[in-house]
């Protein structure tokens, strides 16, 4: 008598498992599903999982290893919106950046590590996602001099700009400084209408940006008004002391060796100062070094300054984003060095 052979298992059993949330609060179990369940969708794209709710009851079904993951992260986020923290794309987007969420893992098992605390400013509060924005944050807020460096879209900017606005509210310090070098990234700008000030203006766009979600329109054009918020290129800075202010040099790795120098020497008491910039992006003319990696390769073991270095994992911004940057580190790390001389 023939008998079928038994069935052989699969090499990656899918699993079903059930996940209450509780306290079951509709309004909070709105804000971690998202408008139309768009944040279930994209826990359910990024993890390779489905997820079905009926009020605070979700069944969750794909690999045991990303089940698990997904249920952390689920009662990770959900703990978070009901201590009033909100959730959007972007912030979900970083906290699928951390493979195998082990910073989650760290912060439910020891107690001894305290989270963050939340970057308060007028209008928003920001809390910083990932291992290297909380690093980020916390170097800022203990170093007199602190560095951002990586690729775009990690929020360097934008975290550096929120310490500024929480320290300037606290009255921690008594003015911010927004610094920039006036380096033409392909254009030439002696052709635009308007004096140096207008001319400076667009490059100072994204700190403008984020000064008006924290504080609003109106009171950034006071601040403006009175010097205490004070924006202005790198070439201004020279021969002042600056005390009791917060400074942010943006772009830095379009400073030269000398702008690096003269920047670092500005610093008086009482101040922070943050340079935040991406040593892929270097605008300057050939043959120029960047301030920006020079500084980092000589300062590295200087007592008194920090260094967060960012990855293609801790970009925010469109998961496309993170893509076009790994596609172009892929295409820098092929070329040949004929290739790379004619850059």
């Amino acid at each position: 008598m023939n008998s079928e052979p038994p069935p052989q298992p699969s090499p990656r059993q899918l699993t079903q498992q059930t996940l209450t949330l509780e306290p079951d609060d509709a309004r909070h179990l709105s804000t971690l599903c998202g408008h139309l369940d768009n944040h279930l969708r994209q826990i359910e794209q990024r993890l390779g999982i489905t997820i079905r709710a009926r009020g605070n009851t979700l069944q969750l079904s794909g690999t045991d290893e990303n089940v698990a993951r997904a249920d952390q992260l689920l009662r990770h986020l959900y703990a978070e919106v009901c201590q009033g923290i909100g959730l959007s794309p972007e912030s979900l987007h970083l906290q699928l950046q951390d493979a195998g969420l082990e910073h989650l893992v760290a912060a439910s098992e020891d107690p001894a590590i305290q989270p963050i605390q939340i970057i308060r400013t007028k209008r928003i509060s920001i809390k910083p996602r990932g291992k290297n924005q909380q690093s980020y944050v916390r170097q800022i807020k203990q170093c007199d001099i602190s560095f951002g460096i990586g690729p775009a879209g990690t929020g360097k900017t934008f975290l550096a700009v929120a310490c500024g606005v929480e320290a300037l509210l606290e009255e921690r310090v008594r003015r911010i400084l927004l610094v920039r070098p006036a380096v033409e990234a392909g254009e030439k700008l002696g052709f635009l209408p308007g004096d140096l000030s207008q001319k400076i203006d667009p490059y100072l766009r994204p700190l403008y940006d984020a000064l008006y979600e924290m504080l609003g329109f109106e009171t950034v054009d006071k601040y403006i008004e009175r010097n205490i918020i004070e924006v202005a290129p790198l070439a201004f800075m020279r021969g002042r002391t600056l005390s009791n202010a917060f400074i942010i040099l943006d772009e830095a790795q379009n400073t030269t060796r000398e702008q690096m120098k003269m920047f670092l020497t500005r610093i008086g008491f009482g101040s922070t100062a943050v340079i935040t910039g991406d040593a892929t992006q270097i605008d300057l003319p050939r043959g120029v070094h960047s301030g920006l990696t020079h500084a980092s390769n000589i300062l590295g073991d200087v007592e008194g300054l920090g260094f967060t270095y960012f990855g293609n994992k801790d970009v925010v911004r469109h998961p496309l984003v993170q893509r076009i940057v790994e596609a172009y580190d892929s295409a820098e790390d092929t070329a040949t060095p004929l290739d790379k001389s004619r850059r």
